[in-house]
């Protein structure tokens, strides 16, 4: 009672309106054009005088059963328009009645850590903050289209009807924005069309209803602008914004379609977007620019990506990436997209990608991903290995192209045949040697084993003799590469 007794004028209008649940209004209603990054917050609340302003203590108070209603009533706090002073304090409280404020100036940050609430609104607010970590909301959390210029924090916090921060504008004066590790929203979680001065911290959170952040801008750079850290997504992660500062999923478990499709910016750091050992059902992962900064999928479990050559990052590791379905691109890119790991050659994105190959039922392309592999892998051997494995490479393709075996011999048949016609050997035993024939000699030459005959009956003089013997090594060469490749025709990939 006593309180009542010290109400202004203001306030007296929001007491008697409480019992109602109506609307107290102290200016027109905003009718701006929607959820524009805080466009439609107030900007000279601190002017406003006494006949529109409110102290918090007073709403404080109607929240927590000041004023009791009347009986067939549904009581709650609804003003528009009002410079609230003071500070709404409902620490560790238990309320029972929605607050519903919208387009009001606060001059202290909001206090509801450790509360039970129904439904909170602070829409098209300016206000310097929110204090809410392990708070309860049975309804949903509004700061839609208000400026918040401190830091808002619901770190484990539950919201059973969704989390709405759509439009609002928040510039945190330390590196986090909004600070929610471990919370769960049972519905959806609204970011669209905010405006992110610092990091978003959603480490651990759970979210039942999906993720939403359409044209949202997040900026923290060279540090996380959002960490996301063994996040649980049920139904959609729409990832549809830009962030200037690192993206970090890693861990995170996306039972539905994570899509990546603006933009991330963070040359300068280890990672600009570090989402391994994730699980997602499906991976769209098509920004609208490449991505500035090393993209990490390692060790990430993926049932369908789908991707965009044209945004590739530069520097991509996939190593222990596992996937079901590839889609947005031809082997051909895909094999580059295979070996784009800063730290040199890993072997597993190839065995992946060409084993996906196989079980879509195109053994030819899974062979060209095995070549690929083995001619990236020679790159980091020792000059020796180099020279082997480059011979290998020309003559039979690893194995995989056993044809180019047949190409060279036929040359080599033909060098030799057409040099030992115009410079024929001697024979060996002029009266027991048939007639010369630079064809079977030079065929001889190349087999390991003797068919004609005429490599034991004729010896090769001068420069001949070196063409000869290299004939003879080629063989063997050619041989051995030929087995290869048939060992690797008979066998899977």
């Amino acid at each position: 009672m006593g309180l009542r007794m010290r109400l202004n004028a203001a306030e007296q209008r929001v007491w008697k309106a409480f019992e109602t649940g109506a609307w107290t209004e102290f200016a027109d209603p905003i009718t701006g054009p929607g959820r524009t990054a805080g466009e439609n917050a107030p900007t000279d609340g601190e002017t406003w005088g006494p006949e529109r302003t409110v102290r918090g203590e007073v709403i404080s108070a109607l929240l927590l059963g000041a004023h009791e209603p009347a009986a067939g009533t549904a009581p709650a706090v609804r003003l528009r328009g009002a410079r609230i002073t003071g500070q709404i304090a409902l620490r560790g409280a238990n309320t029972a009645y929605e607050l519903a404020i919208s387009g009001c100036h606060l001059d202290e940050p909001v206090d509801c850590a450790g509360a039970t609430t129904k439904t909170l609104r602070f829409t098209d607010c300016h206000l310097p903050g929110l204090r809410g970590s392990g708070m309860r909301v049975a309804g949903h959390l509004s700061l839609s289209g208000s400026v918040v210029t401190g830091t808002v924090r619901v770190a484990r916090a539950v919201f059973e009807s969704g989390f709405w921060l759509g439009g609002t504008k928040i510039t945190a004066t330390e590196e986090w924005a909004l600070w929610s590790g471990a919370m769960v929203v049972d519905a959806g979680l609204y970011l669209n069309n905010a405006d992110i001065t610092g990091g978003l911290r959603l480490v651990g959170a759970r979210l039942n209803g999906g993720l939403f952040m359409s044209n949202a801008t997040i900026r923290n750079p060279g540090k996380d602008a959002l960490a996301a850290d063994n996040i649980t997504v049920e139904d959609i992660f729409e990832g549809d914004f830009h962030a200037f500062g690192v993206v970090r999923l890693r861990g995170a478990r996306i039972n539905g379609t994570l899509s990546i499709t603006g933009a991330i910016h963070s040359p300068d750091t280890p990672y600009a977007l570090h989402a391994s050992h994730m699980e997602v059902r499906e991976l769209v992962l098509k920004p609208a620019e490449p991505i500035e900064g090393v993209v990490s999928l390692a060790h990430s479990r993926v049932g369908t990506l789908r991707d965009d050559p044209d945004t590739w990052p530069e520097k991509l590791r996939l190593n222990g990436l596992v996937y079901e379905a590839l889609r947005g691109s031809g082997v051909t890119r895909r094999i580059d997209w295979a070996g784009r790991d800063p730290a040199g050659f890993r072997p597993q994105p190839y065995e992946q990608l060409a084993a996906w190959c196989l079980r879509d039922g195109n053994e030819h392309l899974a062979r060209r991903t095995q070549l690929a592999k083995l001619r990236a892998r020679r790159r980091t051997f020792p000059l020796s290995g180099r020279i082997w494995g480059n011979l290998l490479d020309i003559t039979v393709g690893y194995g995989y192209r056993p044809w180019l075996a047949s190409i060279w011999f036929v040359l080599l048949l033909v060098v030799g045949t057409v040099v030992f016609a115009i410079n024929p050997p001697r024979a060996l035993k002029p009266s027991e040697a048939p007639a010369f024939d630079a064809f079977a000699y030079t065929f001889d030459l190349l087999l390991p084993i003797a068919t004609f005959g005429q490599r034991e009956l004729f010896d090769p003089a001068g420069w001949t003799q070196g063409l000869a013997y290299g004939l003879i090594a080629a063989g063997w060469i050619l041989a051995t590469a030929l087995i290869a490749g048939a060992t690797r025709i008979l066998r899977p990939v």
